[in-house]
């Protein structure tokens, strides 16, 4: 079989126009669905801090959304920090609510991509419920096989490393939380 130069530039042509129509079209829906995507990120931000700090009426962005103060009454109630830390399978993204008086009262994983039926259970009520604790200035640490007591947290079996990347995200809330009230 002999090949000649209209024979390969045919089919070039044709699936370079085709690749050229597919990114278009994708740059296309990506500019159509920018702004929902960034307004539903938005609100569930707003959801998420909500639930992590109850007792606030309203957020207000710190130190250009470093952190965010939660206000009702016109009196701060808390604050809300986003924080990570590596897991088993990459970050484990974490929402964390401290109260004024050093509480936290919730964390919502926000992302993360460990192990389904191990490492996800992390979102589970029974293991987050664990936080809702007073915040030691020593931060929380990660036991296993024993029943935990204050500061501690008990490690899911079979996501230790899950476990403990939760507790770091939610250490570095704490150790945010006394920088700002440190510096209040």
């Amino acid at each position: 079989m002999k090949l000649d130069f209209k024979s390969v530039l045919k089919p070039t042509a044709v699936l370079f126009i085709i690749c050229v129509v597919v990114s278009a079209a994708l740059a296309g829906t990506n500019l159509v669905t920018q702004d929902r995507i960034a307004q539903l990120a938005a609100e569930n931000a707003e959801a998420s801090r909500k639930i992590v700090l109850p007792a606030a009426e309203a957020f207000e962005s710190q130190e250009d959304g470093a952190y965010y103060a939660g206000t009702a009454g016109g009196q701060t109630v808390g604050y809300v920090f986003e924080t990570e830390a590596s897991g088993y399978g990459g970050t484990v993204s974490v929402m964390t609510g401290i109260d004024a008086e050093g509480n936290i009262t919730g964390v919502v994983i926000l992302s993360h991509d460990e192990t389904p039926g191990l490492g996800a259970n992390a979102e589970k009520p029974d293991f987050l419920n664990q936080y809702l604790q007073p915040a030691p200035e020593g931060g929380l640490s990660v036991i296993k096989y024993q029943a935990p007591s204050q500061g501690q947290i008990e490690a899911m079996t079979g996501a230790t490393v899950t476990s403990t990347a939760v507790t770091n995200a939610v250490n570095q809330a704490i150790e945010q939380y006394y920088e700002v009230k440190g510096g209040a």
